[in-house]
């Protein structure tokens, strides 16, 4: 009886026709539209050639140099802590939590985790990480979050920087473009007060989505950012079809976009597969669930997302700690959840949005998730700018936490690699 009705599932290859008699439908204007905003930058290869050229240290460093030059101070001096090897190597971290066993132990490399800090808002925030790094050979992360304006980041200089420096360190590293909602683009919302409105509603209605794509293009090819938030079904879409193209571009879906059941993860990897290129790459490379899952939904979809090709390419992104205020219950701390499934669900990320509940909580400040969408000015001339930097390095201590407890355990993890051999 199961057979039979499971078989009733499978999807004819007419179906699939009709999808692509719409894909190429030279009088849908849909179509036409998201082909009229690739076609503002380039062709394909014309427009990966802008994004590698842009990507390129140099490039970066003459950005920053017309942008902030005080910056370049900064930059030198993180590529001379790497190159004199400065930061702790992986070998040595395991010995200092583990002692003389540290040499028997097979740690799990097959299943190694990301480490993960969001969100990295301000550039003076990297050498100040280093520097604790350095001093207390811990560890820093191997990637990182974005959330700030972006024509303010590049404005000031800080985001050419930020890129820089992620690229020295060899972590990488995700923005999250203008276009996220909080723009203007639901004219009925008005803050807090309007908090019903945000029920699907946030996101990029009407036009939006498109700029949303010309937003990415635009920073793509000029700053090289190849990895950005997602968290709207129509923009997703625009993200598969203009890898499909064959644009270079990366994203992760947002824990925003609320995905918190396998059935959910079902539809939107078995979209990317229907986009995914003849080499079996897809665009999505960052899953980000809702903080709501459990360790039960990440295995059943570590099946199918396996099944699908998806297991090397799709990471599964989870928080691990989040802000104090304004996102979840505290306390939150999923750490021993992270160990439980770390030596058998592979390609997890261990997303640190907030500092540790016992230090955060008595911090005269406590990470708050609306610091993300506050203007840099306002930030200082409220006096909390000093309070944000230490909220960033709390986040990246309780990362090293959950890096101290995987290697407690013989699992592995991912920091910076160019900086932890």
């Amino acid at each position: 009886m199961t057979d039979n009705l499971r078989q009733l599932l499978a999807i004819p290859a007419d179906r699939l026709e009709a999808i692509n008699a719409v894909l190429t439908d030279p009088n849908s204007q849909v179509m036409n539209d998201f082909l009229a905003v690739v076609a503002k930058y380039g062709t394909p290869d014309e427009i990966n050639a802008k994004h590698r050229e842009s990507r390129k240290l140099e490039a970066l460093m003459k950005k920053v140099e017309a942008a902030a030059p005080g910056h370049i101070k900064d930059l030198n001096w993180l590529i001379e802590q790497r190159d004199r090897g400065a930061f702790v190597s992986v070998a040595d971290y395991r010995r200092s939590v583990l002692g003389p066993r540290a040499g028997s132990v097979k740690f799990a490399d097959d299943y190694a985790v990301t480490l993960e800090v969001s969100a990295l808002q301000y550039f003076p925030w990297v050498r100040a990480m280093a520097e604790r790094a350095i001093a207390d050979r811990s560890l820093i992360p191997g990637r990182f979050i974005a959330v700030r304006r972006m024509k303010e980041s590049e404005a000031d200089g800080d985001l050419p920087a930020i890129v820089a420096a992620l690229d020295i360190m060899g972590c990488s590293f995700v923005e999250t473009l203008d276009t996220k909602g909080a723009d203007g683009s639901n004219v009925h919302l008005n803050g807090p007060e309007t908090i019903t409105g945000y029920f699907g509603g946030i996101g990029q209605p009407n036009e939006y989505a498109l700029k949303w794509l010309d937003e990415f293009l635009y920073y793509y090819t000029n700053y090289g950012v190849q990895h950005v938030l997602n968290f709207n079904a129509g923009t997703i879409l625009l993200g598969f079809m203009l890898y499909k193209l064959g644009v270079d571009i990366q994203f992760k879906i947002s824990v925003f976009f609320g995905s918190d059941n396998p059935y959910h993860a079902l539809w939107i990897m078995a979209a990317a597969k229907l986009f995914s290129r003849d080499d079996g790459s897809s665009p999505l490379i960052g899953f980000n669930w809702s903080n709501s899952i459990n360790n039960q939904t990440m295995e059943l979809t570590a099946q199918f997302r396996k099944d699908l090709g998806f297991e090397n390419v799709v990471r599964f992104e989870h928080h691990i700690t989040e802000t104090w205020k304004s996102i979840v219950r505290q306390p939150y701390d999923r750490r021993a959840e992270l160990v439980a499934i770390a030596d058998h669900v592979a390609n997890i990320s261990a997303k640190h949005e907030g500092g540790l509940p016992d230090t955060d909580s008595a911090r005269a400040h406590p990470t708050d998730i609306l610091d993300y969408f506050r203007e840099k000015q306002e930030v200082i001339e409220s006096g909390d700018w000093d309070a944000l930097r230490l909220n960033f390095l709390d986040k990246v201590d309780a990362c090293n936490s959950s890096a101290r407890m995987l290697t407690e355990k013989g699992l592995s993890f991912i920091a910076a690699t160019n900086l932890h051999k």
